[in-house]
């Protein structure tokens, strides 16, 4: 089976363990890359685009850890 390219916000939030309403957020502050489709509006987040922002987050901890501003 291919892998799947879009994920809802109920799978976002599955994988980074946090809320719905949590994913929500963050694709509409702009943290997360989301696109909107169908005609009601709902929410897509490209797996690559998921897996990119995770790395961020691994990255931004690091530089985090090396500054001293995590203990």
């Amino acid at each position: 089976m291919a892998e799947q390219r879009f994920l809802t916000l109920s799978d976002v939030s599955e994988i980074l363990s946090i809320s719905v309403a949590q994913a929500r957020a963050m694709v509409r502050s702009g943290e997360l890359p989301a696109i909107q489709v169908g005609g009601r509006g709902q929410w897509r987040v490209e797996t690559r685009k998921l897996e990119e922002y995770i790395q961020k987050g691994y990255e931004r901890t690091e530089q985090a850890v090396r500054e001293g501003s995590i203990g």
